[in-house]
């Protein structure tokens, strides 16, 4: 079976971005996806490529001010399932403290928090940077009993550690329905129980009750035009995580958050990426 490889650049390029496209390729016949230096890679069969059908989707991709460019290179003909498996991503370990595997990984290093993912998406598994700050400020973070919102929650691998290391109720919301799929697959491949996985945008936050935290690894834009909803859902001593902007956009995420009544605490930064933390006074 002869496959394309389709290699993507996108500009922004974070998880947000390369989810949608992954899902949207999805549709008209790529079968599995890659991360890539600024962006990903996406397989499809030869006999399903439709470079026109490609380019439209493109055009009318619903994400405003991206950029996408992409270059189909013919791959040799070779067991696929055998290929996927053997180059998928490795496991992620995280402070020696948190390993993120697929199923068929073997010998993977022990640690306080494992954490199993779809094998059909190689995003969102902790690899870029954003996910991983986040990750690292879960693993520090106070989490017991404490109710947590995930927004723009991809494969939901921030709400599944949030979760064993004690949070509850968790909400996480996406607004791609693939991404919701998935994140349904991998909270039951880690058999919790007290994450609900809904379809949706920030204007589904209206009304609702009061979280103790709140994660949003986005993108600045997103951030700046939806921080309200997300602290209108927040309550004196709430805390919130930001992520999926660079350490240039930390003063207009600061800046926006402090207009609207929240304090900051910290950021961290990881090859110029960074997660901030705030707090409702």
């Amino acid at each position: 079976m002869k496959y394309l490889e389709v290699t993507f650049r996108t500009q922004p390029c974070n998880e947000t971005v390369t989810d949608v496209l992954s899902a949207l390729c999805g549709d008209i016949g790529f079968e599995s996806f890659m991360e890539a230096e600024n962006g990903i890679k996406g397989y499809i069969q030869e006999a399903l490529y439709n470079e026109d059908a490609l380019r439209g989707m493109l055009e009318n991709f619903p994400m405003e001010n991206t950029e996408i460019s992409f270059e189909a290179v013919p791959q040799e003909d070779k067991d696929w399932n055998e290929e996927w498996e053997k180059n998928f991503f490795q496991p992620i370990i995280l402070d020696n403290r948190c390993v993120i595997h697929s199923t068929f990984h073997k010998n993977v290093p022990q640690a306080e928090y494992d954490i199993l993912i779809n094998p059909q998406m190689a995003f969102g598994t902790g690899h870029h940077e954003t996910t991983s700050l986040i990750l690292g400020e879960l693993l520090d973070a106070d989490l017991q009993g404490k109710s947590l919102l995930d927004m723009g929650c991809g494969t939901s691998i921030l709400a599944i550690l949030a979760a064993m290391r004690g949070a509850g109720p968790i909400t996480a919301i996406d607004i791609d329905d693939w991404c919701v799929s998935n994140s349904k697959d991998n909270i039951q491949l880690n058999h919790i129980t007290n994450i609900t996985v809904e379809l949706g945008d920030a204007s589904s936050l209206k009304g609702r009750s009061p979280f103790d935290i709140i994660i949003a690894n986005i993108n600045r834009n997103i951030l700046l035009n939806d921080m309200a909803q997300y602290v209108s859902c927040m309550h004196p001593g709430s805390e919130i995580y930001m992520s999926g902007f660079y350490v240039e956009d930390i003063p207009f995420i600061r800046a926006k958050g402090e207009e609207l009544g929240l304090r900051f605490l910290h950021y961290k930064e990881k090859n110029n990426w960074a997660a901030v933390k705030l707090i409702k006074a």
